[in-house]
């Protein structure tokens, strides 16, 4: 339960304060979210971390991801080690769970839906409509990777998936980003 402070005043003209602790309003309480996953992808997803392309994502490889919403805006940041050196990775929340098959992990998550999937209309497959974390990694094939949104998960996404190609904006190709390399299960 949260709490805030309040203070009450020993009757009228009283110069001392007495604080007590009271119940805050329900109002007053925001809705927080945090996901996290941290993992080495393999094959066969041991971890809820799936590599479907050993080349890209090899075996030592570390993929984590943190997502904070609420209480009005989300924040996620992405760290990659060990992937194949001075390449560039699509990389987006997806809305399902990943399983043995790429496509398991569905479509990006979208704060408005779109009602036509695979979304590829820019209107709706965009940076803010969706978590994009698209990484370039150095030469040691490490990267960093950030994105703020101004609005909280209507319902959390449940997946990280790393993509073979920077995330495209024309239309008819918003929002895609090639093969699926690999995914990690948000928790």
């Amino acid at each position: 339960m949260r709490f805030m402070l309040r203070s009450v005043l020993a009757g009228a003209g009283a110069t001392a304060a007495v604080l007590a602790l009271s119940p805050a309003p329900a109002a007053a309480v925001p809705r927080l979210s945090v996901l996290h996953a941290v993992g080495a992808p393999n094959a066969a997803g041991a971890g809820g971390a799936y590599s479907y392309d050993a080349a890209r994502v090899p075996s030592g490889a570390h993929v984590a991801v943190w997502s904070v919403s609420g209480p009005k805006r989300t924040r996620t940041l992405l760290f990659v080690q060990g992937l194949k050196p001075g390449q560039t990775y699509g990389a987006h929340l997806h809305a399902n769970a990943c399983g043995a098959s790429p496509a398991a992990a569905g479509p990006h998550y979208q704060q408005v839906p779109d009602p036509v999937q695979p979304s590829t209309d820019p209107a709706f497959a965009n940076p803010e409509n969706e978590v994009w974390l698209d990484v370039h990694t150095d030469a040691a094939g490490n990267g960093i990777s950030r994105s703020f949104n101004k609005w909280v998960f209507r319902t959390p996404p449940r997946s990280l998936v790393l993509h073979a190609e920077h995330t495209h904006t024309e239309p008819g190709k918003a929002g895609t980003a090639g093969a699926r390399l690999a995914c990690l299960n948000l928790s």
